[in-house]
């Protein structure tokens, strides 16, 4: 590799073993195992250099203080002289925004990518709104510690460029034994009211006087607070070395994170997990992110916290269940998180660009929600998309109009105004295109009148739609469905919905088509069966449909106790799963490169026995070719067989079958390479956009396929 990476710490952020900061931790952790660690140059200001963390590619930045320069501004007009001398090509900025923008106002062409490691809003150079915008246009990427940050970064700030915008957690290297424990209770942080000290200390005095056999260690110093908690099984160490705190940590069975502050994100937490501690801690800020089993203090009071810590001596079950757990299910892996950094690293530097193909026969309208409000997040799952790509391929010429984009972006006084002007650009458009079909797909905001005017303009055009949400009564919300697919019936000449017609009541001898989800094979690009180093068992990941793919506070999703039993029932599989129990949905670019990491991918919808149904997911998964597994009452063994996919009846069946495959790699890649073969033989975009011409026009079906009926 030829590119140079520069990564700038904070003025102060020592970069020793000694005293490292977080960002120092962050670059120290993540630099280990890039693909990129020969290429990197770390620079800094560090008092004892004999202390480095890494001596390798760190450049240290002395400089004299002026006395007409801040020492932040002396520290980079030093850095800027080092960026002239090594020519970097990116450079990472950790938790200074305002660095960038002095670097850019200098004249540095290089691409920025920003690390926050605090709240945005505490941190000069983002605090206002036009800053944080500016930032978004001047950087390549936008990295936070957790989505807590990331949300407030974005307060008052409309998501604009939300690729740019990811989270990466601080990780740690899990260990493969969990150790044997003590019965030890510990505190690692600052012994101040921010941290809640003082109610760890108040609980703790009357934990120690009644349980005799146990202790408490406490990590750490605070000479601007002074707490008075004095007992004989209290042992208070001060400040000791990271090494020696993750070996107590080893020894520890409980450990508490009382924090009254709101925590960016909360590392002592994560390591006290990994390291197989029950852990406490508060809900304040990205602390919730930290681990995947721990006690939760949603009261932040003494009282409380004794309670918490009582209930796990007296429950030896319960501490022992949570510290297994916790061992097990650590969510934020070195390694894992290391391939996302160069993932975006591979991006900014190595940019590909994809060619299309374009001509025409058929003139057509396409209205459907195409995205770009989202900036294309959704690109490699929109059905549209695909539809229209195949739709080129196959000859025609085809105009796009994203409706909801078209509302948005011309809503003036009211929401009618947009939806108003959206109806006078579709009508608009079919008199100046005069095009042979519309097709519409989830386009809700068109007003009838609109639909009665363009047929009285051209009396032989066809109009058709596509729906793609479950249609059946055991189905998500299938009342407000049926109304939004039939609100425009006495217009459509033809539908095609992704589930069986013949199972919906009113769609029986009526013009309903069944539409399977389409692969492309510009967006559906991996080979993931050729891959050899996957992190990961299974994949598999979910969006709620509400909250831009978010579960809403305190909502379970249907799928949740099939979940819960599957990963209960294989504690030897190790899964990666989005969208559950608080781990964010994935997009774009991140959820391509987070698939390849994984061997096999579940196919599970919030219903799974309405025959053909299935969300796009499918696509995703044995388009990518990866082995899938998908619910036998689905029906789609009708066009797959067993060499191809895994047809599973119920959670004990699917995790025999898991446990399986684990261990035959071999048979794995076959089926998956089977699977991918036959779902763009069956399903390609020019397949299933050719099905929608032949079926408009009553034409014989120029390549037939099993699922094509008359």
């Amino acid at each position: 590799m030829k590119n140079k990476i520069g990564v700038l710490l904070p003025f102060k952020d020592n970069f020793t073993n000694s005293k490292a900061g977080s960002a120092s931790i962050w670059v120290k952790d993540f630099n280990k195992n890039s693909s990129y660690k020969k290429n990197i140059y770390v620079c800094g200001n560090t008092d004892n250099t004999k202390d480095l963390i890494s001596k390798k590619r760190y450049l240290n930045i002395n400089f004299s203080q002026s006395t007409f320069k801040s020492k932040n501004i002396s520290y980079l007009d030093e850095f800027i002289k080092i960026i002239n001398k090594y020519k970097f090509n990116l450079i990472e900025v950790h938790n200074r925004p305002s660095y960038i923008i002095h670097l850019i106002k200098n004249g540095i062409k290089s691409k920025f990518v920003l690390i926050f490691h605090n709240n945005p809003l505490t941190l000069r150079g983002s605090q206002s709104i036009s800053e944080r915008k500016e930032l978004v246009d001047k950087c390549e990427r936008l990295v936070f510690v957790s989505n807590w940050v990331k949300e407030k970064f974005f307060e008052g700030l409309e998501k604009r460029h939300i690729n740019k915008c990811i989270v990466i957690y601080p990780s740690i290297e899990p260990i493969k034994k969990l150790p044997k424990k003590k019965n030890i209770i510990a505190f690692v942080g600052k012994l101040n009211r921010s941290k809640g000290f003082h109610i760890f200390g108040a609980a703790i005095i009357k934990i120690l006087n009644k349980y005799k056999s146990w202790t408490s260690v406490v990590i750490g110093d605070e000479p601007r607070e002074k707490y008075n908690f004095n007992h004989k099984s209290l042992i208070y160490k001060g400040w000791i070395t990271h090494k020696k705190t993750m070996e107590l940590y080893n020894s520890t069975s409980i450990s508490v994170v009382p924090s009254f502050w709101e925590e960016p994100f909360g590392r002592t937490a994560m390591e006290a997990a990994s390291r197989g501690c029950a852990t406490i801690i508060s809900k304040k800020g990205g602390l919730v992110e930290t681990i995947s089993n721990g006690q939760y203090l949603k009261i932040l009071n003494t009282k409380n916290l004794y309670d918490k810590i009582e209930n796990l001596i007296r429950n030896n079950k319960l501490r022992k269940n949570i510290q297994i757990q916790s061992f097990k299910n650590v969510i934020h892996k070195l390694k894992e998180n290391t391939k996302k950094i160069d993932l975006y690293r591979n991006q900014i530097l190595n940019k590909v660009v994809f060619s299309k193909i374009s001509n025409k026969k058929l003139k057509i309208i396409h209205v459907s929600n195409f995205g770009n409000r989202l900036f294309n997040r959704l690109y490699f799952i929109s059905i549209a998309k695909k539809i229209s790509n195949g739709l080129i391929r196959n000859g025609h010429d085809v105009v796009n109009i994203s409706d909801r984009d078209s509302i948005r972006f011309n809503r003036y006084i009211t929401a009618q105004s947009g939806i108003n002007y959206f109806n006078d650009l579709l009508y608009e458009t079919v008199k100046n295109y005069s095009p042979d079909i519309i097709l519409l797909g989830h386009s809700d905001n068109i007003e009838n009148k609109t639909l009665e005017k363009i047929k009285n303009f051209k009396k032989n055009i066809k109009i058709a739609q596509w729906f793609e949400d479950n249609l059946h009564k055991s189905g998500p919300d299938p009342i407000l469905n049926q109304k939004r697919l039939l609100k425009y019936d006495n217009y459509i000449d033809h539908n095609f919905i992704t589930t069986d017609p013949s199972v919906l009541s009113f769609a029986k001898n009526k013009p309903y088509h069944y539409l399977p989800i389409p692969v492309d094979k510009n967006i559906e690009r991996l080979n993931i069966y050729n891959s050899n180093d996957q992190i990961y068992d299974l994949f598999f990941t979910m969006s709620h449909g509400v909250n831009r793919g978010k579960l809403k506070e305190n909502k379970k999703d249907v799928r949740y106790p099939f979940l819960d039993k599957l990963l209960n029932k294989n504690p030897n599989i190790i899964f990666d799963i989005y969208g559950y129990k608080g781990r964010e949905p994935i997009w774009s670019e991140d959820f391509y490169y987070t698939i390849a990491q994984s061997k096999m991918g579940l196919n599970l919808s919030r219903t799974n026995s309405v025959k053909y149904y299935t969300s796009n997911r499918i696509s995703s998964l044995i388009g990518n070719g990866l082995m899938t597994f998908i619910d036998v009452h689905t029906k789609l063994n009708d066009f797959f067989d067993k060499d191809e996919v895994v047809f599973y009846r119920n959670v004990n069946d699917l995790s025999q079958k898991l446990a399986f495959f684990k261990k035959n790699n071999k048979l794995r890649k076959k089926i998956a390479q089977k699977g991918q073969r036959k779902y763009f033989d069956y399903f390609d975009s020019r397949v299933v956009s050719q099905y929608i011409i032949d079926k408009i026009y009553d034409l014989k079906f120029k390549n037939h396929k099993p699922w094509m009926k008359k």
